[in-house]
């Protein structure tokens, strides 16, 4: 099993693998640890992630792929919404795990909370799509790029470099860290990335034996809901480090959605909602949510 070596990764790609041994008795996984360019040199800035071949997401997942590809490792588990809209030829998500809550959270100093926050804060995230919603939302904050794992980022916190931060809360959960004092924003003011709080099993395509095991782990809930939001990703062209958000979740037959772009330069963006009466015209779905998207004034 390939992952990165981040605190997290290391806890999600544990869950997978002791998920896995309880399902196939007498199997074994064992971990590697695979280093990213984004593991190295953190994420580059938005204009520099639209010249690289799979954006800014690919700087976190390219090096696994090779892995994968040269047969070093036999399946790796990603975060979902750090996948780029393409995988690399030759590749497959075998399993999306039961999604973990996409919902962010906001953490706070002392007596600060949603409703009192204001002009004159200072919150940090380096997400542009947490950028822009928290600006539409809040008008005067201000908002300053937060880099680092979760310790650091609360550390910063606790030291008053900022009075709140935008987190995700599937990432404290698994984490162990609900201990940490935290407020869900709801999607109305905060949509999540696509395919957030979900995971992701990769393996190469002409393994069968592999992607038969892993998908055990797939939750079929999970995987239409995260397939819809990234096609919605791919279409509005997304993964060159454009601000996007996407929130499906299923309604009877049918699959409610919400989707928010923003191109480059853009204060506000545009955001979207509609029902996909047909999950198996999903894709259909999901190119019509984009052109209203993308669509000028």
């Amino acid at each position: 099993m390939g992952t990165r070596g981040s605190a997290l990764a290391l806890a999600q790609s544990g869950l997978m693998a002791r998920a896995l041994e309880a399902l196939h008795r007498g199997l074994k996984v064992e971990t590697v640890v695979v280093k990213t360019k984004g593991d190295l040199f953190g994420a580059p800035a938005p204009e520099q992630a639209k010249l690289l071949a799979q954006g800014a997401k690919g700087l976190w997942v390219k090096e696994i792929e090779e892995a994968l590809l040269e047969r070093r490792i036999d399946f790796a588990v990603h975060s979902g919404k750090d996948l780029p809209a393409e995988l690399a030829a030759g590749l497959e998500i075998a399993a999306f795990p039961e999604r973990e809550d996409p919902r962010d959270v906001l953490v706070c100093a002392p007596g600060l909370g949603w409703a009192s926050l204001g002009k004159g804060h200072k919150v940090g995230t380096s997400s542009l799509r947490r950028r822009l919603m928290l600006e539409a939302a809040k008008p005067g904050i201000e908002v300053a790029p937060l880099r680092g794992n979760v310790d650091t980022r609360l550390r910063k916190l606790r030291e008053g470099e900022f009075d709140a931060m935008v987190l995700a809360l599937a990432g404290l959960r698994r984490l162990g860290r609900e201990d940490v004092e935290h407020e869900a924003l709801e999607p109305a003011a905060m949509l999540p990335a696509p395919a957030q709080g979900a995971l992701a099993l990769e393996v190469r395509a002409d393994r069968r034996d592999v992607a038969s095991l892993v998908a055990a782990l797939d939750h079929a809930e999970t995987r239409l809901c995260v397939e819809i939001e990234r096609a919605f990703l791919a279409e509005v062209g997304g993964g060159c480090g454009a601000p996007v958000g996407a929130y499906a979740r299923v309604r009877g037959a049918g699959v409610l959605f919400e989707g928010f772009f923003a191109r480059e330069g853009e204060a506000r963006g545009r955001r979207v909602a509609g029902e996909c009466a047909d999950p198996a015209h999903r894709g259909a779905f999901a190119r019509k949510m984009a052109a209203e998207a993308t669509a000028r004034a």
